[in-house]
């Protein structure tokens, strides 16, 4: 869904906020977008964490396994006019809800992109030399 929408991502992508996101990627537009994987309900009514992922993309979706139920995503407490939804099965995903645009500042985009790149690129080099990993993400 991702490479048809041409957006490209990285998995576990540590942030500077000591967090890390599911998935964050640049879209065609060099937009960051941030997805939050959520397959259980008690992982999603239980995430009190989620908003500060805001803070660092200029899109946002939940990305629910296709299974559970989405009505609460309706809900003040899920940011609708601010968050988008993706449901997923093990085959495929759909965009539900397009998240609206809400840009970071220019400089704060060039610095995310530029963490992004350099996550991965290391991760690239890392499967060419398993040796380079001994320094981790979290540098980044």
């Amino acid at each position: 869904m991702f490479a048809r929408n041409d957006i490209w991502c990285l998995g576990e992508m540590p942030l500077r906020s000591s967090r890390r996101a599911d998935l964050m990627g640049i879209d065609a537009r060099g937009q960051i977008v941030i997805v939050e994987i959520k397959v259980s309900r008690a992982d999603l009514m239980g995430d009190a964490k989620w908003t500060d992922y805001l803070d660092h993309c200029d899109r946002f979706y939940w990305g629910l396994a296709a299974h559970l139920d989405r009505a609460c995503m309706d809900g003040a407490g899920f940011l609708p006019g601010r968050c988008g939804l993706i449901v997923a099965d093990g085959y495929d995903a759909e965009i539900l809800r397009p998240a609206p645009l809400v840009p970071l500042a220019p400089a704060r985009r060039k610095a995310e992109i530029e963490r992004l790149a350099r996550v991965a690129m290391r991760r690239g080099a890392v499967r060419l030399d398993p040796a380079i990993g001994q320094w981790g993400d979290e540098g980044f």
